[in-house]
This record gives structure tokens, C-alpha cells and sequence, in this order.
């Protein structure tokens, strides 16, 4: 199949593909992609072309408020299914080393991992796919059970990050190298390298190059690079986390006393979102990244405009961590620099809706 014909197929089934998983028709789209791959179309081209696009999409949908959390939760497990029909039509003789694919504790996005990992065995490597939130002691177990040549180690929210060091850290000190990916370690990969992994990569089919180009020179993280940790804001804010978020909830509440009107729903939901913002916050803290939290606070923003909640609502919570946390210098820079940024897409929501 030439390479205009397979575009063509492909663009075709996208959309049947992106229609079938979002009605979690798991045959359906299981026939789709089969029948694409008997038609010539590479397995690795269905894996990264065809799904990994669509699940791109389906965390679109939801974020728009398009689809509901149900909807794409189905349309996930559909979606790994189908690769799993995908690995065991074709099945490639190992002829390279070993490779250890999991997610780090605490990580449960584990559909990109799969992918990877059927990649690797594509292209002739042993995979151990170990799957979502491997923690780190079972982990290392593994590592001296198996001796595998390197572990590809994926962390998709920046709140776990803290776990991923601890994990990429006891897997070099067994000897075996890490290879980081995932949006977690920056979309540039600058937080995979602050934490000394051994290599990173920004796709799967990226991955495989960079194994199977050779081996993953040791860098492990300089003392330095970490060295923003001796003030402990970070371990202050992870050990206070339950208090200050009481005290932030009841600071909210006097602030604005519309929440007193506010059912369990809603109460619920804000509980979440303050909990979110100290647990990006402190992830801001550990790699000292200002992006870290005012990606966040651009995202939600987002996620909440599509919803009709205005970014003042978020605006409000910022403050009132802000105030909770005099203590904190470096997590109040945080902080307003994410207000800033609330603003800025609080503006870009208005102006966006004066040109409608």
C-alpha cells in the first residue's frame, strides 16, 4: 500500500474509529482495525496512527464537556482491547534484550505504556508490561528477578513525579537504566532529565529509536538540580496537606458565602478541585518548575469554562491557599503566578465570547 492510499485509509477510519469506541462498540472497532491490518496496513502504523490519535481526542472530548467521564472511560477500555487484538494477530520473535514498560505508583493512564510496549515488541524486544501504578519496591523485585537491559518508565501527571524519582532513582541503583516518558516529564522532557533519567522520549515509535540505537548513558541527577528541596516547603505541604486543606475550605466558605447554598454535589466537587491545586502545587514545588502549575491552572480553567464555571471561581481558591500559606514563599510565587494565568484565560474566555 502506498503511502498516500494508507493516509487516505486511515483518515476514513478515524472518524469510524473515534464513532465506534465512543459508543464503546468493542467489536466494532476490533473489526475496523483488523480488517485495516489485513488490508496492509502496519500494526505499528494502526497502534500510533489510528489509536493513539483517538485517545488524544477522546481526553479532548471530555475536557470539552462533550463526552462524560463514563463515556470515556468505555471508550478507553474499548480502545485496549483493541490493541490487545492488534498484539495477538501479530506476534514478532524477540530478537533484541529485554525492556521493562510500566507506570509509575500512583500512575493509572496506562494506555500510551501499552502502546509502547506493544511498539517494542514490534520492533523484536522482550517486554515485560507491568501495566498502571507499579510501586516502586515491587518494581525493583522485578528488576532483579528478570535483569532486563532498561526500564521505560511512564508518568503522565506532573503529581506523580515525585514517585517517578524515587522509582528511576533505585532502578539505576540496581544498574538498570531508565528511559522516561509521558506529558509528566514536560512535553520537552526537561523534568525527565532534572531527575537524572538516563534518556526520555515524546512517543512511542521516539522509545524504540532511542533503545534500539543503543545503550542509555547514566545521568543521574546532580545534587544540585535538587537542591530547592533544603528549604522543605515541599515536604511541609505533602505532611500538612490534610490540615491546610481543611483550613483553605473554611477560609473558602467565609470568603464567599454563596457556598453555604452549595449541595453535596458541589461541595464535593470543589473539595476536588482544592485538592488538585495543593497536589500540582506541590508538584511545582518538588521539580521547582512555575509551568508545572500554571499548565494546570490554564487546563482547568479550561475544563471549568466548558462547564460554565467562570476562572474566578478558581481565582478564589488561589487566593485563599495564598493566604494559608505565609510560611511559603516560594509556593506564594506559585500561586501567583497561576492567578496571573487564571486571568489571562479568564480575559481570552471573554474576549473569545465578545467575537461570537
Amino acid at each position: 500500500m502506498n503511502k498516500l492510499a494508507l493516509a487516505h485509509d486511515l483518515e476514513a477510519a478515524a472518524e469510524q474509529y473515534l464513532e465506534r469506541i465512543g459508543h464503546a462498540d468493542e467489536f466494532g472497532a476490533v473489526d475496523l482495525a483488523l480488517n485495516l491490518l489485513d488490508d496492509g496496513v502496519p500494526a505499528e502504523t494502526l497502534l500510533l496512527d489510528l489509536i493513539a490519535p483517538a485517545q488524544r481526542r477522546v481526553g479532548e472530548l471530555w475536557a470539552a464537556n462533550r463526552w462524560s467521564v463514563a463515556r470515556e472511560h468505555g471508550a478507553t477500555a474499548v480502545s485496549d482491547r483493541v490493541v490487545a487484538a492488534i498484539a495477538s494477530r501479530v506476534r514478532s520473535e524477540p530478537v533484541l534484550g529485554r525492556v521493562v514498560v510500566a507506570c509509575t505508583d500512583g500512575e493509572y493512564h496506562a494506555l500510551s505504556t501499552r502502546l509502547l510496549a506493544e511498539v517494542l515488541r514490534l520492533r523484536g524486544w522482550r517486554v515485560d508490561f507491568l501495566g498502571a501504578s507499579v510501586p516502586g519496591t515491587h518494581l525493583i523485585t522485578h528488576l532483579h528477578q528478570k535483569g532486563p537491559d532498561a526500564v521505560a518508565l511512564s508518568c503522565t501527571l506532573p503529581t506523580r513525579l515525585p514517585r517517578a524519582h524515587a522509582t528511576l532513582t533505585a532502578c539505576q541503583a540496581v544498574g538498570v537504566p531508565v528511559l522516561a516518558g509521558g506529558p509528566g516529564f514536560g512535553s520537552d522532557g526537561r523534568l525527565a532529565r532534572l531527575l537524572g533519567a538516563d534518556g526520555w522520549a515524546p512517543s512511542a515509535d521516539a522509545a524504540a529509536d532511542h533503545l534500539q540505537a543503543g545503550g542509555l548513558p547514566s545521568s543521574p541527577a546532580s545534587m544540585d538540580a535538587m537542591a530547592h528541596l533544603a528549604d522543605e516547603e515541599y515536604t511541609q505541604l505533602v505532611r500538612r496537606r490534610p490540615a491546610i486543606l481543611t483550613g483553605a475550605m473554611d477560609a473558602l466558605a467565609d470568603a464567599y458565602p454563596p457556598m453555604a447554598l452549595y449541595d453535596e454535589r458541589q461541595m464535593e466537587s470543589t473539595a476536588e478541585d482544592m485538592a488538585h491545586v495543593a497536589d500540582f502545587l506541590a508538584a511545582a514545588l518538588y521539580v521547582d518548575d512555575v509551568a508545572v502549575f500554571t499548565d494546570f491552572v490554564t487546563w482547568t480553567c479550561g475544563v471549568l469554562q466548558a462547564r460554565g464555571v467562570p476562572p474566578e471561581a478558581l481565582v478564589r481558591g488561589l487566593r485563599v491557599f495564598r493566604d494559608q500559606l505565609r510560611e511559603f514563599p516560594r509556593a506564594r510565587r506559585l500561586l501567583a503566578e497561576g492567578i496571573r494565568s487564571a486571568h489571562a484565560a479568564e480575559t481570552d474566555d471573554a474576549d473569545w465570547e465578545n467575537e461570537r
